[in-house]
């Protein structure tokens, strides 16, 4: 009772932070986001998180989500020739993994000024599809103590979000998850193993109707 009660104030509060919103839409957006946050830290109940996580979206329809993540893979492929990020296809979701040396100074969770233009033709994309959920995730090698790892993980994973929000990507559409060094994709005992472990990658999955 006393949970549902914090949940009402917390949408009471928002109504009135969102009372300059320009349509009943954007200060659904609002409370959905907030209460989202409430109910995604103390429930394990999947459905719902989702279902905030997606919030104020459009979806696609089974039929025609191939073709529009097919359509969008290309458009990726094209923007993003060349800068050293890997597109890799999972069965209806994409997957875009950024290596850290190309997006962040060792140790650091700034995302490096020459990064910025390849952000730029990333969430570009992501603005032309909007039908999609993206989830942001920060990756470590094993070098250092492993809690400063999950935080410079998670910190890496925020940074990306933030940079992708201040380029008009909704946030309802975003989700960060850090994995500190648990995920590891190749050898930590080697110098080009750790740096493939050093990275942030970005799961674009299709909203579904």
């Amino acid at each position: 009772m006393q949970f549902k009660k914090s949940i009402i104030s917390l949408v009471v509060v928002s109504l009135a932070f969102t009372g300059c919103a320009s349509t009943n839409q954007e200060k659904g957006a609002a409370i959905g986001a907030i209460t989202g946050a409430v109910l995604g830290k103390s429930t394990s109940n999947h459905k719902n998180k989702r279902a905030v996580w997606g919030a104020a979206i459009g979806a696609i329809a089974g039929a025609a989500i191939g073709d529009y993540m097919d359509k969008q893979e290309q458009e990726f492929r094209d923007e993003l020739s060349g800068s050293g990020i890997e597109i890799v296809r999972e069965g209806d979701n994409l997957r875009l993994i950024m290596p850290a040396n190309i997006t962040f100074a060792t140790g650091q969770a700034f995302i490096t000024s020459g990064f910025y233009p390849t952000l730029d033709d990333i969430a570009r994309v992501l603005n032309k599809y909007e039908k999609t959920l993206l989830s942001i995730e920060g990756h470590t090698d094993s070098q250092g103590a492993a809690e400063f790892n999950q935080n410079l993980s998670e910190q890496r994973a925020g940074s990306v979000k933030q940079y992708l929000t201040n380029q008009n990507i909704l946030a309802s559409r975003l989700q960060t998850i850090g994995y500190g060094e648990s995920r590891a994709v190749a050898d930590n005992n080697s110098a080009d193993g750790r740096a493939l472990n050093r990275r942030v990658e970005i799961q674009i999955i299709p909203n579904k109707a």
